[in-house]
């Protein structure tokens, strides 16, 4: 869900050391475009069904990553399962792994089969990010002045664009919602089934976390996110651009990344992830 990415990857940006991804739901909007919102209760309906779609766990699907930075390429297959993500690595640098990288491979997935404490863990951090990300997302509508820039063409078909600038009445209340104040963008939504199709969002000023003492995200940042419906009525992240640079407590960080979700598939409910790791370790 493509506000969800958005929150998180700023959060991890600025000072958390996880990501964690979403589920996706059919949202509580969709339709076949009778009696369409517009304007600003088009803005409130599509960011109704993606806080909705946020909190729905109950459509896990399988994926491909492939994500690029300056300093490496790799490709995973991911799974969504109750307990948490698991992910094989298939490629690294553009070429398939090596005979011996994929020995690796295969041990760290057995090992991690064999020690449900360590994924529980792992589930448990990806849990405390996405109760983060909540909150902000619950902000968005009250955060932000939203502004109707017209209709627009997507490869998806027509979408309506706003461009969201800091509501000077709005105060952040916790950590999480600090850079919401900071930022600007613009954001394309289906009108048809009232979902974000595509956000951009750029830093028009640095952001301080905790005083500083936590991190910083520098000035002239920015992120894009798209997101399309990949069967099944459900909507995931199909790309995401990220190019920020700031410092993680004392630590300076630039965060140059494409990420793009390929393969969606859906997969049973309720599956455990020891399962899905027997699945990914089969090829199937």
């Amino acid at each position: 869900m493509v506000v969800y990415r958005f929150i998180l990857l700023l959060l991890v940006a600025g000072v958390t050391p996880a990501l964690a991804q979403p589920g996706s739901g059919n949202g509580t909007g969709a339709g076949n475009g009778a009696g369409a919102p517009t304007g600003q209760a088009l803005v409130d309906r599509a960011l109704a069904n993606e806080l909705s779609a946020a909190e729905d766990q109950s459509h896990p699907m399988r994926y491909q990553l492939r994500k690029t930075s300056p300093r490496l390429t790799t490709t995973k297959e991911i799974m969504e399962t109750k307990d948490g993500e698991v992910a094989r690595l298939m490629a690294a640098g553009g070429q398939p792994l090596s005979p011996a990288a994929e020995a690796n491979e295969e041990a760290r997935l057995n090992a991690l089969r064999a020690d449900p404490a360590k994924q529980q863990r792992r589930k448990q951090s990806e849990d405390a990010d996405a109760g983060r990300a909540l909150k902000v997302l619950r902000a968005l509508p009250s955060a932000f002045i939203y502004q109707d820039a017209g209709p627009g063409e997507e490869p998806a078909g027509k979408v309506e664009k706003f461009t969201f600038r800091p509501n000077p009445k709005f105060e952040p209340l916790d950590l999480e919602t600090q850079v919401l104040p900071a930022m600007t963008g613009e954001i394309w939504i289906d009108p048809v089934h009232a979902r974000v199709v595509r956000l951009e969002g750029h830093l028009q000023q640095d952001v301080n976390f905790g005083w500083g003492i936590l991190g910083r995200l520098n000035k002239g940042g920015w992120i894009a996110i798209e997101q399309a419906e990949v069967g099944e009525g459900q909507w995931r992240t199909v790309r995401f651009q990220m190019q920020m640079s700031g410092r993680v407590v004392f630590k300076a960080r630039v965060f140059d990344t494409t990420e793009e979700q390929t393969r969606y598939a859906p997969v049973p409910a309720g599956m455990g992830y020891q399962t899905a790791i027997g699945m990914l370790l089969a090829g199937r």
